[in-house]
C-alpha cells in the first residue's frame, strides 16, 4: 500500500497520495461504522454476546474492503466511492431519523412521487445531515490522490487483498456461524437495515423490475361486465363515491375506540365502521394498486398490477361512467384507462399552495360533479389525508383542535405530543371530509342513489418503537401502519336491500383492501366472472345479491 504526501505545483499545498486499497477499506470502514447506527443498533439488541457484534462488524467491514478493492479501478474509483458514501449518507438520514428500511417498494414510493411531497422531506436537518456525513466525507476523497499500480502489479495486489478480506470474513462468519444464522432468520429487518448496500441492492431490483414491464401488454379482464339492474329500485341511477384515504391509521380513529374525539361528524351519522381492516401494503405506491387489483395481498406483486386491468376498468366495462380525482401522489397507474382528474395540476389558489391541496377542494367540486350524472356512476377519490411529514398542511384552522400541534416539516424539533396532536387534526379533517361528501349525496337523493366507502391506503407510525412515517416491508411493518380504518355508507335505496342485524355482525370479522373489489362490483350490480361473493361485505346480508 502507498502512503506518502504529494505537492500540487500549481499551488505549491500537499495533498496526502493513498494507494487505491487503502482509500477502498478507509471508505468502507467509514461506511459500516459510522453511517450504520440504525444497523448497530438493531445488532446489539438482537445478539446477546458483544463478542458476536464485534466479529460481525469485522466480517462485514472486511466484506465490503473486498468489494470496493474489486472495483478500484483508475478513473472509476472515486466516483463509486463518492457515491456509496452520498448513498450512505442520505439513507442514513432515513433510516436513523424514521426507522425507515428502503426496500424495493420503498424506493418505488420514492421515485414516483411529487415535487410538492419530496420538498417537506427535504429540510434544513437534512442538509445539515447531507453535508456533515456526506459532502464533507466526498471533500476527502477529492482531496486525496488515489494512487494505481500498473495492471499486473495491481491485479495481483489487489487479488491477494481480497482473498486476505474474503478469509476474515469467513472466519469471522464461521466463528459465530450458528448464532449469525439464527438471529439473522429471526429478525429479518436487520440486513435490510445495512447501509449502503442493502439499498443499493434494492434501487437495482426496482430498476431491473421495471425495465421488465416497461412495454408489457395490458392483460384485459372482466370484458364479460354488465349491470344486472341498471337503476335502483327507485329509478334512480345509482352513485358510488369510493374514497381512497392517505395514511389514516385505526388507532387514531374515534370510531375504532381511540380516547380522542377525533370523528365528531361521522359518529353522528348512520355509518358502518369495520375495526378490523389491514391495508395490502405500508406505503401508496403499493396499496393504491393493489386495493384496486383482483389479486389479494398475498398474490399481488407490482408486475402483476401493472400488466393486468383492475376495477376500475372493469366498471367502464360494464357501461358504468367511472372517474378517478386525484389529490395526492398519482394514481399509481390505476385510472391510466379512464377519465381522471388532478386537483394540484389545477393547482386552485383557494385550496393549494405550490400544487399541493387540502381536500376541500374536491368538496368544492363534487356538486357539480353529481350533478352532471345521468347514469350509474363510480367516482374514485384519492386524498392527500394524513400525509406527513407536514401533517399541519393538512387541516384547516378549523380543524386546529389538538394543540400544541407540530408547525414544520422537520419532525425532529417537535416533541411527540405535538406531532401526535397534529396528526390527529389531520383525522379530523378526514372526518369532516367524509362527513361532508355524505351530506352531499344525501343532498341529492332525490335524483341519485347514493353510497360511500372509505377505505384508507396505509396507516402511519408516530414514533411507537422509534418509528415515524410509513414504508416498513411488510413483513416487519407495526399495526399502526398496517390496520386502516374502513367506513361504509348507504344511501335510502341500498339500505333498503341490507340487513341491518347482519350487516353489524360483519363488523366483527377481518376485512381488508382484498375485499373493496368485490364489494364495489356488488354496489354496483356488475356481473361478472371476477367478482368474488365471499369477498363483498354485503352479499351475505342482501337478497337482492346473486353469488
Amino acid at each position: 500500500m502507498t502512503n506518502r504526501t504529494r505537492t500540487d505545483g500549481n499551488r505549491g499545498s500537499q495533498r496526502p497520495a493513498l494507494g487505491s486499497a487503502t482509500v477502498s477499506i478507509l471508505t468502507a470502514a467509514y461506511l459500516l461504522l459510522i453511517t450504520n447506527r440504525t444497523f448497530w443498533t438493531k445488532a446489539l439488541t438482537y445478539f446477546d454476546d458483544t463478542r458476536t457484534v464485534v466479529l460481525l462488524a469485522i466480517g462485514l467491514i472486511a466484506l465490503a474492503s473486498a468489494i470496493l478493492i474489486a472495483l478500484s479501478f483508475k478513473y472509476i474509483t472515486k466516483p463509486i466511492l463518492i457515491f456509496m458514501v452520498i448513498a450512505a449518507a442520505s439513507a442514513s438520514w432515513f433510516m436513523d431519523g424514521f426507522g425507515t428500511i428502503i426496500d424495493r417498494e420503498m424506493v418505488r414510493n420514492a421515485v414516483t412521487t411529487t415535487p410538492a411531497e419530496a420538498g417537506h422531506l427535504i429540510t434544513f436537518g437534512f442538509i445539515k445531515h447531507m453535508v456533515l456525513f456526506g459532502v464533507i466525507p466526498v471533500g476527502l476523497l477529492l482531496w486525496v490522490r488515489i494512487e494505481h499500480k500498473t495492471f499486473g502489479r495491481k491485479l495481483k495486489t489487489n487479488l491477494g487483498l481480497i482473498a486476505l478480506m474474503l478469509a476474515v470474513t469467513a472466519a469471522a462468519g464461521l466463528t459465530e456461524a450458528r448464532t449469525l444464522s439464527s438471529t439473522s432468520r429471526a429478525h429479518r429487518d436487520l440486513l435490510a437495515t445495512l447501509n449502503p448496500f442493502t439499498p443499493i441492492v434494492q434501487v437495482a431490483r426496482y430498476f431491473i423490475g421495471t425495465a421488465k414491464v416497461a412495454n408489457v401488454v395490458v392483460e384485459k379482464r372482466g370484458l364479460d361486465a354488465q349491470v344486472d339492474a341498471p337503476v335502483s329500485a327507485s329509478g334512480r341511477p345509482r352513485v358510488l363515491v369510493v374514497v381512497a384515504g392517505e395514511t389514516a391509521r385505526a388507532e387514531s380513529f374515534a370510531l375504532g375506540g381511540y380516547s380522542r374525539d377525533t370523528n365528531p361528524e361521522l359518529s353522528k351519522l348512520d355509518i358502518t365502521y369495520f375495526p378490523k381492516t389491514t391495508s395490502c401494503g405500508t406505503a401508496t405506491a403499493v396499496s393504491i394498486p393493489c386495493m384496486f387489483s383482483v389479486f389479494g395481498r398475498k398474490d399481488y406483486t407490482f408486475e402483476k398490477g401493472v400488466s393486468t386491468e383492475n376495477l376500475v376498468d372493469i366498471l367502464t366495462h360494464a357501461g358504468i361512467r367511472t372517474e378517478w380525482w386525484e389529490n395526492n401522489t398519482g394514481s399509481k397507474g390505476v385510472a391510466d384507462r379512464i377519465t381522471s382528474r388532478s386537483f394540484s395540476n389545477e393547482n386552485d389558489p383557494r385550496f393549494c399552495v405550490n400544487r399541493e391541496c387540502r381536500d376541500e377542494v374536491i368538496l368544492a367540486n363534487l356538486d357539480s360533479w353529481l350533478e352532471s350524472v345521468k347514469g350509474d356512476a363510480v367516482l374514485v377519490v384519492h386524498q392527500l389525508g394524513s400525509h406527513g411529514p407536514a401533517y399541519y398542511q393538512r387541516y384547516a384552522e378549523e380543524r386546529r383542535h389538538f394543540t400544541p400541534d407540530c408547525r414544520t416539516d422537520e419532525l425532529g424539533n417537535c416533541s411527540r405530543e405535538e406531532i401526535v396532536n397534529a396528526y390527529d387534526n389531520t383525522i379530523l379533517e378526514t372526518d369532516h371530509f367524509l362527513a361532508a361528501i355524505i351530506g352531499k349525496l344525501k343532498a341529492h337523493e332525490a335524483n341519485l342513489a347514493g353510497s360511500m366507502i372509505y377505505m384508507s391506503d396505509h396507516g402511519e407510525s408516530l414514533g411507537e418503537k422509534g418509528l415515524y412515517l410509513h414504508g416498513a416491508p411488510y413483513f416487519v411493518a407495526p399495526s399502526q401502519q398496517t390496520h386502516i380504518p374502513f367506513v361504509l355508507w348507504l344511501g335510502q335505496d341500498t339500505k333498503k336491500t341490507v340487513d341491518a342485524g347482519c350487516l353489524t355482525a360483519k363488523t366483527a370479522e377481518d376485512v381488508s383492501h382484498d375485499n373493496l373489489y368485490s364489494t364495489v362490483l356488488g354496489l354496483m350490480y356488475v356481473q361478472t366472472k371476477e367478482y368474488k361473493h365471499d369477498l363483498d361485505v354485503l352479499a351475505a346480508c342482501r337478497s337482492d345479491v346473486k353469488s
